[in-house]
């Protein structure tokens, strides 16, 4: 069983290593200053927790119209929880599409 955690933790062994294999890799970015990573990062966490509260009042949503019977607030809510569910999706993997987009730039 230690034989798989070192493998799974990388060169040293210890969490410390295995905690910084799951940190984001700037990739091509990495050469921005770190007050332009700071703000990058504010925005992005500002940006996730306006959609996991534009998910839980979707989530009101469905509660209330499937409680009053009412199909258009239910369907109001389930296009809310679905489109903030995506929008976190994608601002969860934006270092990826960046990458990737400036990999076909090249």
């Amino acid at each position: 069983m230690q034989q798989l955690v070192v493998l799974a933790a990388g060169k040293g062994g210890g969490i410390g290593s295995l905690l910084n294999g799951i940190s984001p890799s700037w990739g091509v970015f990495g050469a921005l200053e770190e007050k332009a990573k700071i703000i990058v990062g504010v925005i992005m966490a500002g940006s996730i927790l306006f959609l996991l509260g534009s998910a839980v009042v979707g989530a009101v949503h469905i509660r209330v119209g499937n409680q009053q019977h009412n199909t258009m607030e239910t369907k109001k809510g389930q296009t809310m929880v679905a489109s903030s569910l995506l929008g976190l999706f994608t601002i969860a993997s934006m270092a990826t599409l960046f990458t990737i987009v400036y990999g076909f730039g090249i």
